[in-house]
């Protein structure tokens, strides 16, 4: 990967001021958005389907000044933007051996590459295309087309691919209705490699079209493992019998990067993150069996371009959102969504396993902070789900030398509050007892010190879930995992994990949304405390009552290291690009005086460097705390179970990736 590029390919959708009929006027109009988008280095720029003449142009696609004018008009807009570093896409009718059809025309520096004809005529409801167009050929072999005598042959078919020397993008094009058609051009291309769709389209607007177009081009775009982009027609098209909007698109994977406001006449860019496009498609390997068999489809004349290289750290642009959270929905009524299915998929899975063992006892470590505080809660929603009385969940606080007040009582709170039995069980004399027995020192505050009474409090879970014929409760969470931050075969050990694929950055969001739902005040008022109490393990002795071991402080934030997390395992990139996208997301600008409940919190490049190299560390070196980890049922879309989504050797070396992020400036 080039380290400058960073796998992203610029891309744009452009609707254009035009007048129908009129070629030499809406080339013009073409000819100055091809430049304005060049000017912000976009390598591809789609413009509209019949943008040369208007797509609206009826019975006048019969006359021969009009097309004449359109094949003229393609070649100017050919010749006067040959100094743009660009793949122009414009869509006119072209003639072919007495038949009209439906094109879009492919330029690169003053060239015709390409002639790319519809598949799919529309005759149906407001559409009359079929009455002066005909569909793409059946034949697989790419044809050669004469546009003009002044230009030399050119590829005329379906079967045709841009390919640039200096990027991974394979283009391929489809025009409007090729997409609302059951089987459409751009599966075919998608299995014979094409990364990015372009769409050429004049889709007219009717109520609630809109969001179905978005629909289908991001469902086409998850479907495929690609980009596609769609260039849509604008309202200066003839508004005689419909109206169009100029709603243009580019999604990526099932998600919309970039879109344009209706009757705008905007364009609109994109940096489409091709690397992650190959990941996907590697990682799903029913893509790669489907692949293997569109063999069949025929052969793709291929077209190499050698494009503009952009640099991605020295741009001034980046036309892409990095989510900060990306475990986390910003848009406030899809988090309270998100929580809530959540919530029911983490207690869903835990009634399963009640259910299966016919099991009416739980055993929870109710310590007072996040994680625990969360099993609770999901605990009480399975046990409801059973129709189970919750008393038969057992909360046990077990206070020992670095247990503070706060988290005591907000514990006993909790417990009272959901209506569980509590029992209380201190660890002091038995872990006093315990160093005696092996030589600690008490003073000593090291490892040892501090994973006896991780130890000691889940020997009593464990003995109680057997004392009552219940299951203990697993509170660690994907975060902790991730960076092995649990003491083996102490909290790192349970008999079902329920919080075992949740962040730490979205179980805080989650207790936030019991505590906004909870019908108690004495309860909403202890779940609110927790949020406000710095994440600890409390192992070390507190000093003047208050919590001296944050965690954060010293395996570094968890806002960082979750989104190292989300970018390594899901899509696994590379170290420079997460450290790329993290200075997007979190690098704290000189004047940056926002605070963190107004943003996102920042970080300098050097914290950032810091703790991405801490993540690695730890995530390599801890690996076998994740190779035997109880059950706990997927619920996002990542996972470090070694029966799911995660498999990795314990002993794996981790030299490749610490030396990339040594050399990161």
């Amino acid at each position: 990967m080039n380290l400058m590029n960073y796998g992203y390919f610029r891309a744009a959708a452009a609707s254009v001021d035009l007048k129908v009929a009129a070629p030499a006027y809406n080339s013009e109009k073409i000819i100055t958005a091809a430049n304005q988008a060049e000017a912000k280095d976009a390598s591809l720029i789609v413009f509209p389907e019949l943008c040369v003449t208007g797509y609206t142009c009826g019975d006048l696609f019969f006359q021969e000044n009009l097309l004449k004018a359109a094949a003229r008009e393609c070649e100017r807009i050919a010749k006067e933007t040959s100094g743009l570093k660009a793949v122009i896409a414009i869509g006119l009718p072209v003639k072919k051996d007495g038949a009209i059809y439906n094109a879009a025309a492919i330029l690169f520096k003053g060239k015709i590459l390409a002639l790319v004809p519809k598949s799919f005529i529309p005759n149906y409801a407001e559409f009359y295309e079929r009455r002066q167009f005909c569909p793409a050929p059946a034949t697989e072999v790419v044809e050669s087309l004469y546009l003009s005598e002044k230009n030399p042959a050119v590829p005329f078919g379906t079967n045709i691919m841009i390919c640039p020397e200096n990027s991974p993008a394979k283009i391929a094009f489809e025009i409007c209705e090729d997409l609302w058609a059951p089987n459409p051009p751009s599966t075919r291309h998608a299995l014979n490699g094409a990364n990015i769709i372009a769409n050429l389209s004049a889709s007219n607007e009717t109520i609630g079209k809109a969001e179905y177009r978005r629909l289908l081009c991001a469902s086409t775009s998850a479907r495929l493992f690609c980009s596609y982009i769609y260039a849509d027609a604008s309202q200066d098209e003839s508004s005689q019998d419909m109206v169009f909007a100029g709603h243009n698109l580019i999604c990526e994977n099932g998600k919309i990067l970039a879109q344009s406001e209706l009757f705008q006449k905007e364009i609109i860019y994109a940096d489409i993150d091709l690397s992650l496009l190959e990941a996907e498609r590697a990682k799903t390997t029913t893509f790669g069996e489907t692949q293997a068999a569109a063999g069949e489809s025929g052969s793709y004349l291929e077209i190499h371009v050698s494009l503009k290289e952009l640099d991605y750290d020295k741009t001034p642009f980046f036309y892409r959102s990095v989510d900060a959270r990306p475990f986390v929905p910003s848009d406030s009524k899809a988090r309270g969504e998100r929580c809530q299915e959540v919530i029911n998929l983490q207690a869903q899975g835990l009634a399963k396993r009640l259910r299966h063992i016919n099991c009416k006892s739980a055993v929870i470590g109710l310590s007072g902070g996040l994680d625990s505080t969360l099993a609770l809660l999901v605990t009480c929603r399975a046990f409801d789900l059973c129709k189970l009385d919750r008393k038969g969940i057992l909360a046990v606080t077990m206070p020992g030398f670095g247990t503070t007040d706060r988290t005591y009582q907000n514990a006993l709170s909790l417990a009272k509050e959901a209506g569980v039995s509590l029992k209380e069980v201190s660890i002091a004399a038995a872990v006093r007892q315990h160093f005696l027995d092996i030589g600690q020192d008490e003073g000593v505050h090291d490892v040892t010190y501090e994973n006896s009474q991780a130890r000691e409090r889940t020997q009593i879970l464990m003995d109680l879930s057997n004392k009552t014929g219940g299951i203990v409760i697993g509170t660690g969470d994907l975060s902790e995992l991730a960076l092995g931050w649990c003491t083996y075969n102490g909290d790192h050990m349970s008999m079902y994990g329920v919080n075992a694929s949740i962040p730490k950055t979205l179980v805080r969001h989650l207790v936030e949304w019991e505590a906004e739902s909870a019908q108690s005040p004495k309860f909403k008022e202890a779940l609110l405390d927790v949020l406000n109490t710095p994440v600890s393990p409390e192992l070390l002795p507190p000093t003047n009552g208050k919590i001296s071991q944050k965690t954060e402080e010293l395996v570094g934030p968890y806002e960082l290291h979750d989104f190292f997390l989300y970018n390594v395992v899901r899509y696994g990139m590379a170290p420079a690009k997460i450290y790329f996208l993290a200075k997007k997301a979190f690098e704290k600008a000189a004047d940056d005086n926002r605070s963190q409940e107004q943003s996102s919190p920042r970080f300098s490049k050097a914290e950032i460097k810091k703790w991405l190299k801490t993540f690695y560390s730890r995530f390599f070196s801890q690996q076998f705390k994740r190779s035997c980890m109880p059950d706990g049922a997927k619920v996002g879309t990542v996972s470090l179970s070694p029966r799911g989504d995660w498999r990795m050797p314990s002993d794996a070396s981790c030299a490749l990736w610490l030396s990339e992020i040594d050399e990161l400036d």
